[in-house]
């Protein structure tokens, strides 16, 4: 076929590695990425770039915008990145560290990714209360209304946040949740501006939480730190006390992402 003839040097990618090329591109990118953006990095025909979108959209590895006109990544490569991250050394090393720290400040920790529809947890190290909220691997919690949730919308470009806030329930979960837009944004500004966010019993009652970035080496969100207690025990300002050593564990987690 015509759009395969390729010429250029930098296009002599095999045809069995073109669709690898574009995940990494898309991932790359960071951001939701057009085609004709993806035709210029690869220097690849249109129809094949379009070819390859409608395979990974149709296998799950990308996922539309909601432009639905842009692409990033879909659940499959969202999970092939978590289980890579999750190679038994890395893995190790990495509880070792939350463990330290759930021992450290005595209440829960919790790794999280932005799923598509919210916070999901990839690791999580337990308290050794007997009074503690079962949040376990895997569970997805909304954006709007918990630290990590937070944490990842401070993370978003402007723009992009808005149309979110425009297209997701915003959710009421208990009396203190924020479910007007202009809020959640407010508080996106307040949480980049800080470094850290927080729940004070917004996503449940009885429970407050901080959390803090895990970045890579540009910056950008990986994924989120952070500690939850009933507030029997600890109230967001008890919590708040712990924020160095949340910050410290943080920091040896970006460490280890990046070896």
């Amino acid at each position: 076929m015509k759009d395969e003839q390729i010429t250029d040097p930098k296009s002599q990618i095999p045809t069995n590695l073109r669709l690898l090329y574009l995940l990494e591109e898309v991932a790359r990118s960071g951001v939701p990425v057009a085609p004709s953006a993806l035709c210029e990095a690869l220097d690849l025909p249109k129809p094949t770039i379009h070819r390859l979108l409608h395979t990974a959209e149709d296998e799950g590895f990308l996922q539309r915008d909601i432009d639905g006109r842009s692409y990033g990544p879909g659940q499959r490569m969202r999970r092939l990145s978590i289980n890579t991250l999750s190679s038994q050394r890395i893995r190790s090393e990495r509880l070792r560290i939350l463990r330290n720290l759930a021992a450290d400040v005595g209440e829960t920790c919790n790794l999280a990714a932005p799923g598509r529809d919210g916070m999901v947890y990839l690791d999580r190290v337990e308290t050794h209360w007997p009074l503690r909220i079962q949040l376990p691997v895997g569970t997805q919690v909304p954006f709007h209304c918990t630290a990590s949730g937070k944490m990842y919308l401070s993370s978003l470009r402007p723009e992009k946040l808005e149309r979110l806030l425009a297209s997701a329930p915003l959710e009421r979960r208990t009396g203190k949740t924020m479910t007007n837009p202009a809020d959640v944004m407010h508080e996106a500004s307040r949480t980049r501006e800080r470094g850290y966010s927080t729940d004070n019993e917004e996503f449940m009652e009885g429970m407050a939480a901080v959390a803090v970035p895990l970045r890579d080496d540009q910056g950008r969100l990986l994924t989120t730190l952070s500690i939850h207690a009933p507030v029997q025990r600890h109230d967001l300002d008890g919590l708040l006390n712990h924020l160095p050593k949340l910050q410290e564990a943080a920091s040896r987690l970006e460490d280890l992402a990046l070896e």
